[in-house]
């Protein structure tokens, strides 16, 4: 589902959130893969000059991470479908999802599959970004659970709620707040990456969590908890796509819709052969496959026709580029975007209006 700004939501440089560590840990982690990549870089100069140049495709980079609607990514490749396209790829997971958001604003990623709140926060914080493929919108797997006796959003007021700051989660709960006539000064806000989160919920250390799946499944164990309220409650709010650094789209534009068209190829494989697929995506996910089949409702996967229409104007949030200046503005009030992003050339239908 970028930087995350502090509790106090003021707002950071680089934006954040869908497993993340301590700031300190993740700068070493940056830092050695920093060295690591001048390693490969010099390596490969040094390669270059001993030699002949090489006459295959760079692979295209693309990161993914746990949630519905970009697990099928896992089918595209286990079933050959990059290959079929005629692109190679190296397909990246990441247990967290800021650590691939982070890759792609540093340029260790071509691709990444990340939320539209997200996006817009890195531009925001300066990173050069195209939408160029959206996955699905979040019908219902974004959720605030709350605990035993918790029944409407104005209880939460003083209460313990826990989410990974900056993240759509957060997001969601700040709609949510609003909507009750409430404000995150109501609440005593406890930022945790997604997984601690749920964690701290089920241990009982806090009393309502904003979670997306599969770690809804694991926040609703602890006993009589319920979800207050989801995206479902908020159409269009929490977008998923496949976005990309613009030099990347500028210079690969055929290999991209290779891409692409291997996404809309991997729609018709789990449509085609839905028994095998859900194995696959079940095992991505690491849960059961009767579990992952609940998120079904929750996550609508878009065609390809959707797709076309979500990108054309209009004036509600079902139209992307509407959607887009709506989550600028509240990004913008709340304190989680700290500059009015540049949404000219976010959205690029090419690859898309081109698919077969």
């Amino acid at each position: 589902m970028t930087s995350i700004p502090p509790s106090s939501l003021t707002p950071m440089p680089t934006p954040t959130s869908r497993t993340q560590h301590s700031q300190v840990s993740r700068r070493r982690r940056q830092r050695l893969l920093g060295f690591g990549l001048l390693a490969v870089l010099g390596g490969g100069l040094l390669a270059s000059c001993q030699s002949p140049p090489q006459t295959e495709a760079t692979p295209v980079r693309i990161g993914f991470s746990a949630w519905p609607g970009w697990i099928p990514w896992q089918v595209t490749e286990e079933k050959g479908l990059f290959k079929a396209a005629g692109v190679p790829v190296t397909l990246q997971w990441f247990d967290g999802y800021l650590d691939s958001i982070n890759a792609l604003n540093a340029g260790q990623l071509d691709c990444n599959s990340q939320t539209l709140n997200d996006t817009i926060s890195s531009i925001a914080g300066g990173a050069d970004l195209r939408v160029v493929l959206t996955n699905d919108n979040s019908t219902g797997n974004d959720q605030i659970i709350a605990a035993q006796g918790i029944t409407a959003v104005p209880q939460l007021k003083g209460r313990k709620v826990a989410a990974e700051e900056g993240t759509v989660d957060h997001y969601l709960l700040l709609l949510g707040l609003k909507k009750a006539g409430l404000t995150a000064k109501d609440i005593e806000f406890v930022p945790l990456e997604t997984g601690a989160a749920a964690a701290a919920f089920v241990a009982e250390r806090v009393d309502a969590v904003g979670v997306f799946a599969p770690f809804t499944t694991q926040a609703l164990k602890r006993p009589g908890s319920t979800t207050l309220f989801s995206s479902k409650e908020f159409p269009g709010a929490i977008s998923d796509h496949l976005v990309c650094r613009s030099e990347f789209v500028e210079k690969n534009p055929e290999q991209l819709q290779k891409v692409v068209n291997a996404w809309f190829a991997t729609l018709k494989e789990i449509k085609a052969n839905p028994g095998p697929s859900l194995t696959i995506l079940a095992a991505r996910a690491g849960v059961s496959e009767a579990e992952y089949k609940e998120y079904d409702l929750g996550t609508t996967i878009f065609t390809l026709e959707q797709n076309r229409e979500a990108l054309k104007p209009g004036n509600t949030m079902a139209s992307l580029p509407f959607a887009a200046g709506e989550i600028s503005t509240f990004l913008q009030e709340v304190g989680l975007a700290k500059t009015p992003p540049d949404l000219t050339k976010l959205f690029d239908s090419r690859f898309v209006d081109a698919a077969p």
